[in-house]
């Protein structure tokens, strides 16, 4: 009576601390094909090799085009491929170049045009204003950064004009303006380091390179991130505590008739057969997709485990439950198997012997205690 008395209380302060809690939400894409985007811009980019140093970065600047595919996984972190290019200008000197004076001094100079060339990139974005602020998909204005390796492909002088491939990287600043859930316009300004496409009319083995470019994206389907939390319904958690509190009341109703009963009863010696109390059905929840025990979950398997220790020739049966409303039902089957093994581990490791368990995971259930997101949930019984 009073091990029922104590499980009962810790259920209800349980319920109380769940309905209390208060945390950061968190959003991410339900869907892989949600968020995934489309983008094009154009600008202008300036070749920093030391030769154009020496003779003025103006020359340098060339136009520049870009495309990217991409996908957000959750308002913060994301990723994209990305090919850019059109052609790079160099000022080198050269035997057969102009002749001009500088400073008094003659100098020899050769200038190569058109020098082209694309590169493919992969870029990791970091949404800093999502990161810091919170995500608002009514925000106007978002910065990110961006970082990744690329491979620049150009037919290099001096290599009998073979089309070469160079690993390059690069990091940018990206600010987005949201037109609408479809659209944004974007800048983007990047700095880039890979080995020189001149080959031998360079001094340099390397060239650095300075874009800035504009731009549209459009997100297929719209900008569509959910909460990684459900909404509480107050009523079903009402509704559940007030269930602990009327089996409470019964229990410590039935312990005081037991104690004054005890106390009005004769000193007589007699048998007593007691019937021991087993474990009853029990539920532990789970988020959205996950298969992972909370610390709620931990204490309802540990009072659990208690009882079937203490029953080693009962089994129960560890069955795996999840929402049919939400994913597939392959996916579902899976989820629902890992719900169903980590309460199997976790109760193996308080001690409960595996010849009295039998594991069990039924996939996508609808609508099992009234509400979906209750489906999400492994039952011991």
């Amino acid at each position: 009576m009073k091990s029922k008395l104590v499980i009962l209380s810790l259920l209800l302060a349980g319920s109380a601390i769940s309905v209390g809690a208060q945390t950061k939400e968190k959003f991410y894409s339900e869907k892989f094909k949600d968020n995934i985007f489309v983008s094009a811009g154009v600008g202008a980019q300036v070749c920093v090799n030391p030769d154009n140093s020496d003779y003025g970065l103006g020359e340098a600047i060339t136009p520049l085009i870009h495309i990217s595919v991409g996908k957000w996984m959750n308002p913060v972190w994301g990723f994209r491929g990305q090919v850019a290019g059109l052609w790079s200008t160099l000022n080198s000197k050269h035997l057969n170049g102009v002749e001009t004076v500088i400073d008094g001094q003659e100098t020899v100079w050769y200038k190569i045009k058109n020098k082209k060339y694309f590169t493919l990139r992969a870029d990791a974005i970091y949404n800093l204003s999502n990161s810091i602020c919170g995500y608002n998909p009514d925000r106007l204005f978002t910065l990110s950064v961006f970082a990744g390796p690329g491979l620049t492909f150009a037919k290099t002088y001096g290599d009998q004009d073979k089309l070469n491939a160079m690993i390059n990287g690069s990091v940018g600043l990206m600010g987005q303006f949201n037109v609408n859930k479809y659209l944004d316009i974007n800048i983007e300004a990047r700095g880039e380091v890979s080995p020189s496409i001149f080959g031998k009319y360079s001094s340099a083995y390397t060239d650095g390179a300075v874009s800035l470019t504009a731009g549209v994206t459009y997100t297929f389907g719209g900008k569509n991130f959910v909460s990684c939390g459900s909404k509480v319904d107050q009523d079903a958690i009402n509704n559940e505590v007030n269930k602990y509190r009327s089996e409470l009341a019964q229990a410590q109703a039935d312990l005081a008739n037991a104690k004054n009963a005890l106390a009005n009863a004769k000193p007589v010696t007699k048998e007593v057969v007691k019937e021991i109390e087993v474990a009853g059905p029990r539920a532990i929840f789970f988020k959205i997709g996950s298969a992972r025990i909370d610390d709620y979950g931990l204490v309802n398997i540990q009072l659990a485990a208690k009882i079937l220790k203490a029953n080693p020739d009962k089994k129960y049966k560890v069955a795996g439950y999840a929402d049919k409303a939400t994913g597939s039902a392959s996916w579902n089957q899976k989820l629902s198997e890992k719900r169903a093994q980590a309460v199997y581990d976790a109760l193996i490791k308080e001690g409960v012997s595996k010849d009295q368990l039998e594991l069990v995971g039924f996939g996508g259930t609808a609508n099992m205690f009234g509400k979906n997101y209750l489906n999400r949930v492994v039952i011991l019984e």
